[in-house]
């Protein structure tokens, strides 16, 4: 009987494939018409020659924030403002932000590496404290120390003493203005930290570099639990006078669900910047809140 049944559904499957069959046109994504090659010293050479080069950094910028996410069930998005970056190497950061229409101050941050001030003159407050978070927040954006900015901003060299991976990657996206699906290969290169003398390696942080121009379109940093700690996202490159430099950074934290995006308006590379620049004094009055 059993042997009858399957006879009988060979004899049917041409039939059935035949009549009732419907082919389906789909999208084919378009490969860039230049796709380059690059070895794992390559990288690591072009890496560190541009965190290299960079010494200081003076940017006009526009911040957009998202606070948010599956966790929370919702996503509230700030309205943007317009603003000023100031980095100097080794640690020092000055971060602006107006007020729209009024153009005040809407917040000023300040840190030397080690310790920050956070000044919000429209509530009259301030919050200072250590660069490197010991007792998380349940608000988010206090957790929001200096070094999240300081990173993202720059990739950072990797060190000789690292580990290293390359693999690739294909990404499909959809070009919004053609409205063409788009292929975009790149190189994952992941590296990684040795655990004491043991040989397990600690995943740092994975560098996504384009496969058409060999420049850094991504970042992904890591926590000492190997969770994703912070992503960033670097959006098409300009020339800002002799360096290339994103026209936006996408920074994600997706533990604490919140995002800030950066849109660069005006970049200048190596530009003297003094002490004094960094400093942030506090007006008498100002609520102070000192976080851990």
């Amino acid at each position: 009987m059993r042997k009858f049944w399957f006879q009988a559904m060979a004899l049917c499957l041409p039939v059935l494939t035949g009549c009732l069959s419907h082919t389906r046109k789909l999208p084919q994504p378009k490969m860039p018409s230049v796709v380059q090659s690059a070895d794992v010293e390559q990288l690591v050479s072009n890496i560190n020659k541009q965190y290299d080069a960079i010494q200081s950094l003076n940017a006009t910028v526009e911040f957009q924030a998202s606070v948010g996410g599956a966790q929370k069930g919702k996503v509230t998005d700030y309205t943007s403002v317009r603003g000023f970056i100031l980095l100097r190497k080794p640690e020092m950061l000055r971060i602006l932000g107006l007020l729209p229409v009024l153009h005040t101050r809407a917040f000023d941050l300040a840190s030397d590496g080690s310790n920050f001030k956070l000044l919000i003159p429209h509530e009259n407050k301030a919050i200072v404290g250590s660069n490197a978070v010991s007792k998380p927040s349940t608000n988010p954006l206090e957790n929001m120390r200096p070094n999240v900015f300081f990173d993202s901003l720059l990739i950072h060299s990797i060190g000789p003493d690292e580990s290293l991976s390359r693999t690739t990657e294909t990404k499909t996206v959809l070009d919004p203005t053609k409205k063409q699906l788009l292929l975009e290969p790149e190189y994952v290169l992941s590296v990684f930290r040795k655990n004491g003398d043991s040989n397990i390696l600690v995943p740092v942080r994975v560098i996504h570099v384009s496969r058409v121009d060999l420049l850094p379109n991504g970042e992904d940093i890591y926590d000492k639990e190997g969770n994703i700690q912070t992503q960033a996202i670097y959006g098409p490159y300009e020339s800002f006078g002799d360096f290339r430099f994103p026209t936006s950074i996408t920074i994600k934290r997706p533990l604490e669900e919140y995002q800030i995006v950066i849109t660069f308006q005006k970049v200048t590379v190596n530009q003297t910047l003094k002490d004094d620049q960094f400093q942030l004094d506090i007006p008498k009055g100002t609520q102070i809140q000192n976080l851990q």
